[in-house]
């Protein structure tokens, strides 16, 4: 007999206590039963893991060290081509990485907003922002679902390995749309499906709440992309992090379910 179906909020609830608990202690999504999914355990393995999705040290050096907790899938800001002046919103931004990477992109004439669903977390990259003195990122407690953003007033959207946490992705990629200026872009790093999961991952709320059990398909995100009214829909795996994936949860061969992929769109 097929477990019950876990509800959107049963989802949303878990996801935002385990990265509560990593905002907390950058010890991991699951600190009671060891390292799994896409969360770091430390700084020294934080690193380790940005270093194997796509992050220099160059780039780890440049913003505070409590904002990278090993989070990521990939690396958005390398291939955002974000331009001076632009304002650029991130899709649950964690304790902040990708955001103050953005910032000196985009420089004292931009914004970064950064919008996350756990107040740990916008605790945590508010005190990252302060340390910096990163007068031209703010971070806003909202869902990715429903941004705390007016329509028509972002230029990029970024975010790393988070969608795939979302119970309803659709809604996601309809809000992006509603925030993007005219000419605006996604540009997204997550966790996306090979094969539909099977249930034994696709209703695990570690597996969810670790980016590997609620990612979806290329078919379904492309389509949901084209259901908005999006143009220039690329979604691209990223074969050199196969093996990065596979060390997420031992014994596991991930990477014959789930790929880091590389999803990017525009509003025409």
């Amino acid at each position: 007999m097929s477990k019950q179906q876990n509800t959107a909020d049963d989802i949303r609830n878990a996801v935002r206590e385990n990265y509560a608990a990593v905002a907390r202690t950058n010890s991991g999504c699951l600190p009671s039963e060891g390292d799994s999914g896409c969360c770091g355990t430390g700084v020294s393995r934080s690193e380790s893991r940005s270093l194997g999705v796509g992050y220099s040290e160059t780039e780890m050096a440049a913003v505070p060290e409590d904002s990278n907790m090993g989070l990521g899938c990939g690396n958005p800001t390398a291939i955002a081509g974000l331009k001076v002046g632009q304002t650029v919103v991130d899709l649950g931004s964690g304790g902040g990485f990708d955001c103050f990477l953005a910032a000196r992109q985009v420089g004292p004439s931009g914004r970064v907003i950064g919008v996350d669903m756990t107040p740990d977390m916008i605790d945590k990259a508010r005190r990252n922002a302060d340390k910096v003195e990163a007068d031209n990122v703010e971070f806003r407690l909202g869902e990715i679902e429903h941004l705390p953003v007016a329509d028509n007033s972002v230029d990029v959207i970024i975010s790393n390995c988070v969608i795939n946490l979302s119970p309803d992705k659709a809604a996601v990629y309809r809000d992006a749309f509603r925030v993007l200026r005219s000419g605006g872009r996604l540009v997204i790093s997550d966790v996306v499906a090979r094969v539909q999961p099977p249930e034994e991952l696709a209703n695990d709320l570690r597996m969810i709440s670790g980016c590997v059990g609620g990612a979806a398909t290329v078919a379904e995100i492309t389509g949901w992309l084209e259901a908005e009214g999006y143009g220039d829909i690329s979604v691209s795996f990223k074969e050199e992090v196969a093996e990065a994936i596979d060390t997420w949860v031992p014994g596991r061969k991930l990477s014959d379910y789930v790929g880091s992929a590389t999803i990017e769109a525009g509003k025409p």
